[in-house]
């Protein structure tokens, strides 16, 4: 892998963490206002935290493909 698919991978996954850890901090603050609707937060969570890391994956995987 060359240098610039290295740095493109590693800014994919810097990006994946902090998209992933503003959703459970967001999710966690929300659950902790409405608990009544914490299962309907998790599930919502889960499906965009997934999202999220499928794009990730998929410029890690490009990235690589480039070097």
């Amino acid at each position: 892998m060359t240098g610039i698919a290295a740095i493109g991978a590693g800014l994919a996954v810097i990006g994946a963490g902090i998209g992933i850890g503003r959703i459970g901090g967001s999710a966690v603050e929300s659950m902790a206002r409405q608990p009544e609707l914490a299962g309907k937060i998790q599930t919502a969570m889960i499906i965009a935290a997934a999202l999220i890391e499928g794009a990730a994956l998929f410029a890690v995987v490009v990235a690589m493909m480039q070097g």
